[in-house]
């Protein structure tokens, strides 16, 4: 049986005016304030690539933080998948 502070993986594609709008920073931040690792990546088609793993409450509170965004970004879609535990897994969260 596991438990909600198990560590999980997720991985999220966030698509609309994301890049240039301290986007990936901010997603840093909060996921720190969740006690969250991982990165979040810009991608060449606009989007943004985030990975994070953690507790499954931590990653749900990110994923809604994520389809808002910080000011200045609009979030057009938001595209998750839970994916297996790196190995190794991340130690804290980067920008990239």
């Amino acid at each position: 049986m596991t438990d909600a502070n198990d560590n999980h993986a997720r991985r999220w594609h966030v698509r609309g005016r994301v890049q240039g709008v301290f986007f990936r920073a901010s997603t840093r931040d909060q996921a720190r304030r969740r006690g969250l690792t991982g990165h979040a990546r810009n991608q060449p088609d606009g989007s943004v690539e985030v990975l994070a793993v953690g507790p499954r409450v931590a990653l749900d509170e990110l994923e809604e933080w994520l389809a808002e965004g910080p000011g200045g970004a609009r979030v057009d879609a938001v595209e998750a998948d839970e994916i297996a535990l790196p190995d190794p897994p991340p130690a804290g969260f980067t920008t990239g």
